[in-house]
């Protein structure tokens, strides 16, 4: 899910029951292409890891000290092994470099079951939008729809076609992808490619920030509301936000807390002996992911889609905040 843009907060909070660590080994190594490794793990007792869907990912923990998400980019039939990958990004915050630099074949790694918040509906067809590591999830995904018969087209951009991970395995496929080198191609024509909407279609988009804001202008304007699917590897910037106090009531409890105007919803609760746990710190990856029984939330993640923000039934508390005086959690 990342190159390396997600950092575990200062403060590690207890694991809740149904996120299990799992000790893994890093069974095989690939070059995927500039800059891109695939590591392939597998679990240290020789036994299957658990199932999970396109579109998932799973928190790795570095042996540095930070964590980092990576979305699975193999066969969810496969489950002797997961494979990942990851870009060496000279600006990410010491992950990519860490992986690339020390995580050879035999090193011991901890990681996270799987999550999804970018999993695959069901649809009449599929137009899927990557751009650079942002195929990982994409390749799974289609995969997928192939499996099923589902028509489906691949729009995939990049710096260079020698920094494409996973090219010439997609470039087999034929006609349904369309590979945009940028120093040869230029940028991928996305007014041409999204401008036809047609009812049943969705769009599923990943990679840099330029790209997801400019396929979601397009959406936004064009397509039925729903259609776009996306995932982020950075926070989507919230213009106009102020932070103001709120009072949060646990439900569990009927404890009230408030969060002040210069702390977070997450390290208010953390502070006071609640602990959710948590890794990005961004908004972007869903692990602090909380229930919400009453109250307006202010959405501030680059998670949810409108839809999934607009029931107010849960909120990222990394960064999320209230609109209302008061919030109450199901915790």
């Amino acid at each position: 899910m990342s190159t390396g843009l997600m950092t575990l907060n200062s403060t590690t909070p207890a694991l809740e029951e149904d996120e299990r660590e799992i000790k893994t080994t890093v069974v095989a190594r690939t070059d995927a292409a500039t800059d891109v490794v695939l590591l392939t793990l597998a679990a240290a007792d020789g036994s299957e890891l658990p199932a999970w869907a396109p579109g998932a990912h799973i928190d790795v923990l570095l042996g540095n000290g930070i964590t980092r998400q990576y979305s699975l980019c193999g066969d969810p039939g496969d489950l002797s092994s997961y494979t990942i990958g990851i870009l060496n990004a000279p600006a990410s915050r010491g992950g990519s470099r860490y992986v690339h630099e020390s995580l050879h074949i035999g090193a011991a790694l901890t990681i996270r079951e799987p999550r999804n918040h970018f999993g695959l509906v069901d649809a009449a067809r599929y137009v899927f939008i990557a751009g650079g590591i942002g195929i990982t999830p994409i390749a799974a995904m289609i995969r997928e729809v192939k499996k099923k018969g589902k028509p489906w087209k691949l729009y995939y951009g990049g710096r260079t076609a020698g920094s494409m991970a996973l090219r010439e395995e997609l470039e087999t496929l034929g006609e349904h992808v369309s590979v945009w080198p940028e120093d040869t191609n230029g940028f991928m024509d996305l007014a041409a490619i999204l401008g036809s909407p047609d009812d049943g279609s969705v769009v599923y988009t990943c990679g840099p920030e330029p790209l997801l804001a400019a396929v979601e202008r397009i959406c936004n304007a064009t397509w039925p509301e729903g259609a776009l699917h996306y995932e982020r590897f950075a926070p989507k910037v919230i213009e106009g936000a102020t932070d103001t106090a709120f009072e949060i009531e646990l439900a569990k409890s009927g404890r009230r807390i408030t969060v002040p105007a210069d702390k977070s919803t997450l390290q208010t609760l953390g502070e006071n002996g609640i602990h959710i746990l948590s890794s990005c710190g961004e908004g972007t990856c869903g692990t602090c992911e909380t229930p919400v029984l009453e109250g307006e939330v202010d959405h501030r993640d680059s998670v949810l889609t409108k839809e999934e923000q607009g029931r107010n039934d849960c909120m990222m508390v990394c960064v999320s905040r209230s609109k209302c005086p008061l919030l109450v959690l199901d915790v």
